[in-house]
């Protein structure tokens, strides 16, 4: 079984297109500050919102050195999702949206990585009773959402080393929503809701 999907098959998804992709992207980017080898996983309420989200290592999503396949990054996408947000699996359609995005080096052009976390998004974001939503890459020349062809310089595969925190005492706590989510790191794993 192949699980992995095309550049072409993506945008056969139907994915809804995202409303203001440049404030969404600056804003998972902020929250959790992801360098390269991490995927931002947001949920988004029915505005547009994000409503949750968590970003962990790539590789937490592989058994593999060098890579994986769409069934474990789906199980790995999954067990975040489960983590931050109910299902909405009762509901009879959905009306929160997943999205993804991979902080990684290279170019903007799609590769079989790519390919493999797009299956994953589309498969665990119907298991968990959400939209499949955008996928975006974050490389070295800015971000992209694939298969609408929006995309900016900034923020980039290298913004994250500009805000680099030197100790856990420094790291800076803000409350949202009633929760407190303090930001880590880069490569730490990271939840908050809102």
């Amino acid at each position: 079984m192949n699980r992995s999907l095309s550049a072409a098959s993506w945008a056969e998804v139907g994915s809804p297109m995202l409303r203001d992709p440049r404030a969404l992207v600056a804003d998972l980017h902020r929250v959790h500050r992801p360098a390269p080898g991490t995927v931002v996983v947001g949920v988004l309420d029915q505005l547009g919102r994000v409503a949750a989200g968590a970003s962990f290592p790539a590789a937490q999503g592989s058994q593999r050195p060098g890579g994986g396949d769409g069934w474990q990054y789906r199980n790995a996408l999954l067990a975040h999702l489960r983590r931050i947000i109910p299902h909405d699996l009762r509901r009879p359609s959905p009306v929160r949206t997943a999205v993804l995005m991979l902080c990684r080096r290279g170019g903007r052009n799609w590769t079989a990585e790519d390919g493999a976390w797009m299956w994953a998004l589309h498969d665990a974001s119907t298991l968990h009773g959400l939209r499949c939503g955008a996928y975006v890459t974050l490389t070295d020349e800015g971000w992209q959402v694939l298969g609408d062809g929006r995309r900016g310089r900034t923020p980039h595969a290298g913004s994250w080393a500009h805000e680099t925190v030197r100790t856990v005492s420094a790291l800076p706590v803000r409350a949202i929503g009633g929760a407190v989510r303090a930001h880590g790191a880069p490569g730490a794993v990271r939840a908050g809701t809102r």
